[in-house]
């Protein structure tokens, strides 16, 4: 083979490992772009919620078994005022009214409306959340948490899957997973409890309390007390997003022994008008 044919090759061939290498760059350059297009518009559809009402179904591993609860919600964002309905066990919560307390008519003995702390044992028993977590808000602040700590690597964390559907309605399908998920040690700082320094690491504080068996309860730690912390929120997350709303309504999360929480939001109205009295105790369709 001549020398100039030879070269002419080997030009050829770089010329197209060049283009294929180029272009690789440029599609996952592409996907990433997507991936933050993407999740934007869940942030935008999230930040523009104003009311909502649905159904919620939930799994939550408690003490290693999945405990199944569903409740019928109705809230409002700001001010923060929030009814739900839990086979027929009534929580009516409005900033700044009851001196933070939420009103619950157990619809049981003792047969009499109770003010109870929103973070105290009785409302927190066999919950992974209190319910200021209700709504999305807390879902976008681990949302953006997966993001920062995915750095430049968002499309190998974030994943669009393709589309599904949810109770009858096209869905998106995205995955987020955190290969590196582990236990790592935290020093409590001064002042700090589980809650106040789960909502710091952007953790679940029920997940550090299952997993912390010397910690009797959510406020038994003390400062300089070293105790284990999940790096992330979740080791595998899947959510089906509502092509409409561009809002979640079917979320699976996955820890390091499996399945933890599953949340599937059903009826979902975004933006319904909710008359002011929806959120007080006389209203007609309450039993407190």
């Amino acid at each position: 083979m001549r020398s100039g044919t030879r070269h002419i090759i080997f030009f050829s061939l770089v010329v197209v490992i060049v283009g294929v290498f180029t272009s690789f760059k440029i599609k996952e350059k592409e996907i990433e772009e997507d991936n933050k297009e993407f999740i934007a518009r869940i942030f935008n559809a999230i930040d523009n919620v104003k009311t909502l009402k649905y159904s919620l179904q939930c799994n939550e591993r408690i003490k290693g078994r999945m405990q199944h609860t569903e409740s019928k919600v109705k809230m409002q964002i700001n001010p923060r005022k929030l009814y739900l309905n839990i086979r027929g066990v009534e929580v009516l919560w409005v900033a700044g009214m009851n001196n933070g307390e939420a009103l619950v008519n157990p619809n049981a003995f003792p047969y009499m409306n109770l003010n109870l702390d929103t973070y105290g044992s009785l409302m927190r028993k066999d919950q992974h959340h209190t319910i200021h977590e209700m709504g999305y808000q807390y879902l976008a602040d681990i949302l953006r948490d997966g993001m920062k700590r995915a750095g430049d690597n968002l499309d190998k964390y974030f994943k669009i899957l393709g589309e599904d559907k949810h109770n009858g309605r096209d869905c998106y399908k995205l995955s987020i997973s955190f290969p590196d998920y582990a236990w790592v040690n935290y020093t409590v700082k001064k002042g700090e409890n589980l809650t106040t320094l789960s909502r710091k690491l952007r953790v679940s504080e029920y997940m550090v309390l299952e997993n912390n068996p010397k910690i009797s309860s959510y406020n038994d730690v003390k400062e300089g007390q070293v105790i284990k912390v999940p790096n992330a929120y979740a080791k595998l997350t899947l959510l089906l997003i509502d092509k409409e709303y561009m809002l979640p309504v079917n979320n699976k999360i996955f820890d390091d022994k499996g399945l933890f929480e599953t949340y599937e939001y059903y009826d979902l109205q975004v933006n319904p008008y909710i008359a002011p009295e929806e959120f007080t105790k006389g209203y007609k369709d309450y039993r407190f």
